[in-house]
């Protein structure tokens, strides 16, 4: 048996997990939903909305975009996070249900292949226009690691 918690919003996944104010909790065993119930995210305080999930004895949360502190939080107390998802809830619990999550039919769109791996946000270096590489901010470095803010 496992509880699993998905955000949600007009009934898909919610696009940003510190934000969303409601969830449905569904309790799947031997590969089918048992049992569902939707669930009030009153509190906006990470460390309430991580302790809400806790009390509810979530085990996964499949959400959209999610904060790393809240992310980092959540995983602390124990609670194994999919982010990065987006699709109807019915969709994507039945997505996890068969064991296809993460996959790319279900990631938000504009995310790269790095999150969806790694179940992070941490995006690799970035390397376009308005990158420190290319803007003259890394001109202004010396060469001990330090950051100049003026002129050199």
């Amino acid at each position: 048996m496992m509880q699993v918690a998905i955000s949600t919003w007009q009934g898909r996944v919610s696009p940003v997990f510190d934000t969303t104010r409601r969830i449905i909790v569904v309790l799947v065993e031997d590969g089918r939903e048992m049992s569902r119930s939707e669930e009030i995210l009153i509190k906006r305080f990470p460390p309430l909305r991580v302790q809400r999930l806790v009390d509810l004895e979530v085990e996964v949360l499949i959400c959209g975009a999610i904060s790393r502190p809240l992310s980092e939080m959540c995983s602390s107390a124990g609670i194994k996070i999919i982010p990065w998802v987006s699709g109807t809830t019915d969709e994507v619990l039945q997505a996890f249900i068969d064991g296809n999550l993460p996959n790319p039919e279900h990631t938000m769109p504009g995310c790269c292949r790095q999150k969806m791996k790694s179940g992070r946000g941490a995006p690799g270096p970035r390397r376009g226009k308005g990158s420190p590489q290319n803007s003259g901010i890394a001109k202004r470095r010396t060469g001990r690691g330090d950051f100049r803010g003026g002129r050199n």
